[in-house]
């Protein structure tokens, strides 16, 4: 019989300072770190490697004896190294062996199987420690006896003041360093927790400067502690082990409140970086759930270290874990509606793709931490069970500390962006190039996140090695790097065709007289929209089809077969490619604009909207005009460059026509230094002469030039000062009433023209009867 070395095993020393790098990374709401069973970490595992003719009552002893301190006991038979080992649980009774665990599935079976039985071999482990665990609880009640009779046997203490009263003393010295620190600089650090401004940078600023603090006041209180523990407690033993826990337990936990005081800022919004509704309840929330962390952590750790058995040990760790986990439940589930509220508040129009996330976000993490505490609950049954509760913490690590750095990361740049506008101005290319930046920091952070629980998780379910491992990583490299691309192009595209897209201006009865200059963009913005729809549907093609052929698929039948498909389209769509070629064309020649108003010979209106295969008209009264482009035989463009109104005024005979000339022509010089009218002439208003002379008025003809869109509004109001301007200089217009003159008769024609302009008698008719 051999008994070979101990297997890999984690040192206590060494889970204290990963519990302190995590607390450390745990930003946000501070998961719980699952709490690693002490049987899996703390003791190590033996090899039993045997001849096969030893007798069953042999291998019981052997077994009874090794197992009884709690170890995992792996047996070998003939010393075979691929041999699949069979542990005995702690939570056996001494003089049981469990039977032999089925072969491993040879190297050449599907990963798939391998995976399912290592699933299946995870849910069998569940159950049983979770039985395990359950009929451990009871044995707690014997951890307060180990206690003691440990504590007796400290070597610290024994000559001047005892243990309790130097941890005490430490404890006291390193809580007024603390707070002397903290009074020192409170003054200081409350400037510089002042935001200079309500955007996100300035709030970050600020909130940085209170992390800063806090975590100084937390390093202080460690370095006193750790000073004064190393000259009062120089001896290597319990009260050492328990004041050294303890302090990085009280770490742990004033982290956790240092990082909810960096993003909810309770009591001061004016610097929250983290908008989550109902704050102040959250971190309050936080505040318990800091103090009751660092408690189960270090009162695990110390069980260890004075348990005379690992059921004490093992009852402690799953009565808290499923404690703690149903509180993360209902904490996750009593506020589902703030972390949407959270989630849809990223963007100020959120679609249908960000609300779904919104709405499951909360469930997401419902599920994970109970699929976590299940996989913590089977790691007390596993030989490795420390590599899978390190898995365990460092999912749940992960899974709220990427959402959180992914939206600060894109909220810093986004404020950086703003800034930048408002200082140098905003361009199509820059806003392009800030949406495509956010999306590419964001991107890497994601991918960085996945990359890291997939190598956590790639050898615990699948048994991959770190070659196989980095072998693959290389074959899908290549695929996420397009499909990073290609998602980054995409955004790029997105927001550049964003910002050259008019906003859609509806001109209303009420406000027809409006300038509306800016709402008529220039050629590049009216053809970029109309191609944003095949531009973006091409390069998502295009790296659909590259992403697929970098995973082996053949793509030759896809193209042949959208090849087919397009010209099959384009024989049974007539109508339809002749309304993209027409339109095509119309945006290659600029005939029209979106805000312009025209005519194409039937239907008239101003272009409201203008797509690939036709354009909708707003006509004056209100209807929308849907006008394919392939109907367009004709088009008139009434609103491009200048626009030459020309009206008439009738005057009367005995008007002075240069005297009207003089009247008219002032009021074109005021209209041109008017404030409100003149910016829209570009030639006054002029009388060009007599048109015509009728039987009852002189006809003259006045004209204007201006934009075309305000050209209606400048000849109302030139009516209107023109009609004022005449009757100031006295010049008579013409009137359609009837003069009769007479010459000899006199009075005789007068009266005999009233006569004639009287209706002869209505004749009398008889009645009926």
């Amino acid at each position: 019989m051999n008994v070979a070395a101990p297997g890999a095993s984690v040192p206590r020393r060494s889970v204290i300072r990963w519990a302190v790098l995590l607390g450390w990374l745990a930003l946000a709401f501070a998961f719980l770190l699952p709490i690693t069973p002490a049987s899996a970490q703390g003791q190590s595992s033996v090899v039993l490697n045997l001849r096969g003719d030893e007798t069953p009552e042999a291998i019981r002893k052997m077994v009874d004896a090794l197992s009884a301190p709690g170890r995992q006991v792996e047996i070998r038979v003939g010393g075979v190294a691929t041999a699949t080992p069979v542990t005995t649980a702690p939570a056996e009774p001494a003089g049981k062996v469990k039977p032999a665990a089925q072969p491993a599935p040879a190297p050449s079976m599907a990963d798939e199987e391998g995976f399912q039985a290592e699933v299946s071999a995870l849910v069998d482990r569940f159950i049983d420690g979770v039985e395990y665990g359950g009929a451990s609880i009871p044995a707690i009640g014997e951890l307060p006896d180990s206690w003691g009779r440990v504590w007796l046997r400290n070597l610290n203490g024994r000559e001047g003041a005892t243990a309790g009263w130097r941890v005490f003393g430490i404890i006291c010295l390193a809580l007024a360093a603390a707070f002397a620190f903290r009074i020192a600089s409170a003054r200081w650090f409350a400037r510089k927790m002042q935001p200079a401004g309500p955007e996100f940078t300035p709030r970050l600023i600020a909130s940085s400067w209170g992390l800063l603090q806090d975590v100084a006041t937390i390093l202080i209180a460690l370095a006193v502690a750790r000073v004064a523990r190393n000259a009062w407690l120089s001896e290597s033993d319990l009260a050492n082990i328990a004041l050294t826990t303890g302090a990085n337990g009280a770490a742990i936990g004033a982290l956790y409140m240092a990082v909810g005081r960096f993003l909810l800022a309770p009591g001061a919004p004016e610097r929250r970086i983290m908008p989550l509704p109902r704050a102040e309840v959250h971190f309050r929330r936080l505040v318990v759930y800091a103090i009751l962390t660092p408690l189960i952590v270090t009162g695990i750790l110390l069980s260890h270290h004075v348990s005379a058995g690992p059921r004490p040990v093992t009852g402690l760790i799953a009565l808290t874990g499923l404690l703690i986990t149903l509180f993360k439940i209902w904490w996750f589930h009593d506020g589902r509606h703030d972390l949407a509220a959270l989630v849809l508040s990223g963007s100020s129009e959120p679609g249908p793709i960000r609300r779904l996330i919104a709405t499951g976000t909360a469930w997401f993490y419902i599920a994970t931490t109970a699929l976590l505490w299940m996989v913590s609950s089977a790691a007390a049954m596993m030989s490795n069970g420390g590599r899978w509760a390190e898995a365990s913490a460092m999912t749940q690590v992960a899974i709220v500390l990427i959402p959180i750095l992914a939206v600060g990361v894109a909220s810093l740049l986004r404020c950086h962006a703003m800034r930048r506008e408002a200082e140098q101005g905003v361009t199509p290319m820059t806003r392009a190039s800030g949406a495509a930046l956010r999306a590419a920091a964001v991107g890497v952070l994601w991918a960085a996140g996945f990359f890291v629980l997939s190598r956590l998780w790639a050898g615990l379910l699948l048994g991959v090695s770190s070659a196989q491992f980095a072998a693959v990583m290389r074959q899908t490299a290549g695929v996420a790097i397009f499909a990073f691309v290609g998602w980054v192009a995409l955004v790029f595209l997105h927001a550049f065709f964003d910002a050259y897209t008019p906003r859609r201006h509806v001109v209303g009865p009420g406000d027809e007289d409006v300038p509306h200059e800016e709402s008529v963009p220039s050629r590049l913005a009216t053809v970029l929209p109309v191609l944003r729809g095949v531009v973006l549907g091409a390069v998502l093609g295009l790296t659909i089809l590259i992403v697929l052929s970098r995973l082996g698929v053949d793509i030759g039948p896809l193209l042949a077969g959208f090849g087919i498909l397009g010209l099959a389209l384009s024989f049974g769509s007539q109508a339809l490619v002749r309304d993209i070629v027409s339109g095509v064309f119309f945006m290659l020649e600029d005939a029209f604009r979106v805000g312009e108003y025209v005519d194409t010979g039937r239907l008239k209106g101003t272009v409201e909207k203008i797509s690939l295969r036709s354009m909708q008209l707003r006509h004056q009264s209100g209807q929308i005009h849907t006008v394919p482009f392939g109907q367009v035989q004709s088009l008139t463009n009434a609103s491009r460059d200048w626009a030459t109104i020309k009206f008439n005024v009738r005057l009367d005979h005995s008007a002075d026509i240069e005297q009207a000339r003089k009247a008219i022509k002032k009021t074109g010089i005021a209209l041109m230094e008017d404030p409100e009218y003149g910016p829209h002439f570009i030639a006054p208003l002029k009388m060009q002469g007599v048109a015509d002379i009728t039987d009852s008025a002189i006809v003259i003809r006045l004209k204007f030039t201006g934009k075309p869109n305000q050209s209606s509004m400048l000849q109302r109001e030139a009516l209107k000062r023109v009609y004022r301007a005449l009757n100031d200089a006295r010049v008579p217009f013409a009137s359609n009433a009837v003069t009769v003159r007479g010459g000899e008769g006199g009075a005789q024609s007068h009266a005999a023209a009233a006569i004639s302009t009287v209706p002869p008698p209505t004749p009398l008719v008889p009645a009926a009867g």
